[in-house]
Parts: C-alpha cells; structure tokens; sequence
C-alpha cells in the first residue's frame, strides 16, 4: 500500500476485492480487447471485403487478436498517450504493436465510445449482478433472524414513542421488505441493460454504410451479432455517439435505493442499541472508544449509516450528468461517470458487506427487551381492562373516564417522580372496576398483544422470502469479511 499519495477508503477500507476488480484497470484494457475482437470476428463473418474484392479481415488476424486478449503492454499505451493524448488510439497503437498481421484492422469502422461505452454497460452489468447476490445473502440472514425472534415480544414505537407491541422477527420483516422492493428495481434494470452496440460519431452508422456498400441488411446485423458475442440480448436501437446517460441515472438510482434501505436499518439497530435490547456483533479485542474503556458503539451500524448517505447523494451526478448532454454527445460526462458510478458501487458493496455481517451477528437481550415492554403494558392494556370490567357489570364511558384520569397519574409518577408504573395498583384500587390486582397481573402476559404479528412472520417467510431464496440457492452462502 502507497503511503505517500491519497489512497480511495473505498478501496482501502470497505470495498471487497470482487468489486474492486470489476471496476479495475485489467477488467477495462481486456474488455475493451474482447469487444474489438467482436467487432472484426463480425465484419469477418459479414463478408467484409476490400476494393480488390478479397476479404479485409482474416481468421489469422482473429486469432493473433485473440492470442494477446489478456497481456495487455500498458507501458506502450502510456507512452503513446503522452504524444497523442487519447486513451482509445493509445491502446489501438499499443494492441497493434503485438498484433502486427492485425493492426490495420483494429477498431475498424468505430469510434471511441465502441469501447468506452459498451465496456460501461458490461462492467456495470456485472457489477450489479454482484450487489444482486450479496442483497439475496442479506434478504437471507434476515429471514433467519426473523424466524428466530417471530414470537418475541417487544415494545413497537410511533414517533419513537411506545405504541402497541410488536415481536423482534416482525420489525425484521420490515427491514426484509424493503430490500425486497429494492430486488424488485434491480432485476428491472439487470433485465433491461442492453449495449451500446457500433453506431459511430453521431449513432448514424455512416462508416458501416461506406465499408459494406449500402448493404442495409448487412448492417443491420452488426449490433445484434456484437451483442451475442458479448453475452447480451440485444443494442439500444438509436443512439447518438454515447448510450443514453438516464442509464446511468437508472443504475445509480438502485444503488441508492439499497443505500437507504440499508440505512433505516442501521438506524432502527443503533437505536435498539442505546435501549440495551439488540447489539450488533462486538469483538472480544474491539475498542469502541479510546477515551471510555466501557463504550460498545454501534460502529458497524454507523458505517453503513455514513457510506448510505454518500450513495444517496452520489445519485444526483448521473441524474445532472444525464441532463447536460448537449445533442449527440458532450465530453462532460466523462470524468464524473469515473468518479460517480465506480464509487456507488463500491460504496454499497461495502455496505452490503457490512450489513451481512451486523444481521448475522446480531445479539438479542431478551430481558431488557421485556423490562422495557412490562413498562408501558399496562398502558396499553386498558382497553382489554376496560372490557374485562364492563363485562362484570361496568358502565363503558364512566370506565373509559376513570381509565384516562389513573393513566395520567401513573405517567405522572414515572415521569415526574421517577417511580415505577402503578396503573394496575390504582385501578385495582378503584372499585367501579371490580378487577384485583392479581386478575389484573394475570392479563399482562405480552404475547395477547402483539397481534398477529408471529403469523404475518411465517406467512411472509413462507409466501414471499423462502420461494425467493429457493430460486436463488446458487448464490446463497455468502460471508462477509470487514476489514475495519
């Protein structure tokens, strides 16, 4: 590791090394390779011919192509792009040099975004098939932990206020549901991906119409055949020299679709975390604060919370980006398109990286998650109780009245007195409602009100997740390794 130049946290810190490769040098230089091969593979196979009538492309050329795929010379393309200035023709010149029987032919009848472009939509491809597998993982470890707590009591909040119970496997379906949704986005946009194909400067194919005499029929081949060749189903049918950049807003937009689901997690678990109910893992040696040697900071939570917002707003550069394209192309694009797409992906491949790892390590403090919610049932109970005593002869809206004045000195004396809750003492002492205190403790069992809240648990799990999780086993499995 450099220590002398400013190094990316995202490839330092959070990014695994799957994704990093992905957004690499060697994955751009050997793509770029592999789609010239495609294109002279095609206008070989099409028939291209020269003035003399003999063919202009050779299996011979194909294979000397083919043979150097890989090795890429990066400091001949170095070198020739200090006396030219572009990074397209440096690497022409460069594959030429070791492909001497081929160098005529290399990028015949493209232009620069032949390659630039259709690299963009293959390499991003690939790299939202990654985040796709790694959001099934963390769909995966939630259903887990959902059925692992789906009858577990706990206090449920509106406003961050107590509300009416919940259990823990119910809140975690929530969190479930909306990575699900953003699956749902991810697929539309994995499914529609299509190359840019070879349409040249302003998308009109005119060099194609030149090399192949006005073929029409023949022309029409060349992008479906480039496509076949790199593994997609088809071109954009028009564009002008580039793809439409509101691809690139489309891709982001996922990214930062993951990114805040993942953040209202984070957010739910940190807060959970101050209430001493839920703990994300903490490591026998980690150190959660150099000043107070006691602290257990929800660091992990927090990441993913910091990385999400960055995701969020890196949203916004393709999006302007897409709408500053003046005509047929600018050169505005470019070097936000390398800072903004490689860096959202990175950014939410570590935060799916650290998502896996808070969910699977999750640790659950049953007690206090009771404590807390014994607190505030008898507040919530009142209802019940109010039934229970209209039943033994009680008048509803006299009850109703009683109910409200007690509750209010019950929270008086928590809130002001910092006394333990007494509702139950004071409306067993009460005698319009003809309830012990023993009957009244006896109807605080937490399970009564939490609804159907275990059912909806298995159901979700059993109609939604677990058919979701059958159809993609192949990528289950997947363990995440933090490195800070």
């Amino acid at each position: 590791m450099s220590t002398d130049k400013y190094t990316s946290p995202l490839s330092e810190r959070y990014a695994s090394k799957e994704m990093q490769y992905i957004f690499s040098q060697d994955k751009k230089f050997q793509t770029w390779r592999k789609l010239w091969i495609a294109l002279a593979q095609t206008e070989m196979e099409l028939g291209l011919k020269g003035a003399d009538g003999k063919p202009v492309i050779t299996q011979e050329m194909i294979d000397e192509l083919c043979a150097h795929a890989e090795d890429i010379n990066y400091e001949v393309a170095r070198e020739r792009e200090k006396e030219v200035r572009h990074d397209v023709m440096s690497h022409v010149y460069a594959y030429g040099q070791q492909c001497p029987k081929a160098a005529g032919i290399i990028h015949l009848g493209a232009t620069s975004c032949y390659v630039g472009d259709n690299t963009d939509i293959i390499i991003m491809t690939e790299a939202l098939k990654l985040v796709r597998k790694k959001l099934i993982n963390v769909i995966a470890e939630l259903a887990k932990f959902a059925d692992a707590y789906k009858s577990l009591p706990t206090l449920a909040f509106t406003h961050f206020q107590p509300a009416q119970p919940t259990t823990v496997g119910k809140r975690a379906t929530l969190w479930t549901q909306e990575f699900l949704l953003d699956l749902e986005d991810l697929d539309h946009v994995i499914g529609t991906m299509k190359l840019l194909g070879s349409k040249g400067t302003t998308g009109t194919q005119a060099s194609f119409q030149e090399l192949f005499m006005g073929d029409q029929e023949t022309i029409d081949q060349i992008d479906p055949m480039i496509a076949q060749k790199m593994g997609f189903a088809q071109c954009y049918p028009v564009s002008g020299q580039t793809y439409s950049r509101k691809v690139d807003t489309r891709v982001a937009n996922v990214l930062a679709g993951i990114a805040a689901s993942a953040h209202k997690m984070s957010n739910d678990i940190r807060l959970l975390q101050h209430l001493k109910e839920v703990e994300e893992p903490f490591e026998k040696n980690q150190i959660g604060s150099s000043a107070m040697a006691y602290k257990r900071n929800p660091m992990r939570s927090e990441r993913i919370a910091s990385l999400a917002r960055y995701v969020m707003v890196d949203a916004l550069n393709p999006a302007v980006t897409s709408a500053t394209q003046w005509f047929e192309r600018t050169l505005d694009d470019s070097a936000n398109k390398r800072l903004s797409i490689p860096e959202g992906f990175l950014a939410v491949d570590g935060i799916l990286d650290l998502c896996l790892n808070v969910v699977d390590g999750l640790v659950v403090y049953d007690k206090v998650i009771t404590k807390h919610l014994m607190a505030e049932l008898p507040f919530m109970a009142t209802e019940n109780i109010m039934m229970d005593a209209v039943k033994k002869g009680g008048n509803r809206q006299e009850l109703h009245e009683r109910i409200r004045q007690l509750s209010m000195e019950a929270g008086a004396n928590v809130k002001q007195k910092g006394l333990e809750n007494n509702l139950l003492e004071l409306i067993a002492a009460d005698p319009a409602f003809h309830l012990s205190l023993k009957e009244l403790q006896a109807g605080m069992e937490p399970s009564r009100y939490v609804g159907r809240a275990p059912l909806q648990v298995e159901n979700f799990l059993k109609e939604v997740v677990r058919p979701l999780l059958d159809e993609n086993k192949e990528l289950l499995g997947v363990k995440a390794e933090i490195n800070v």
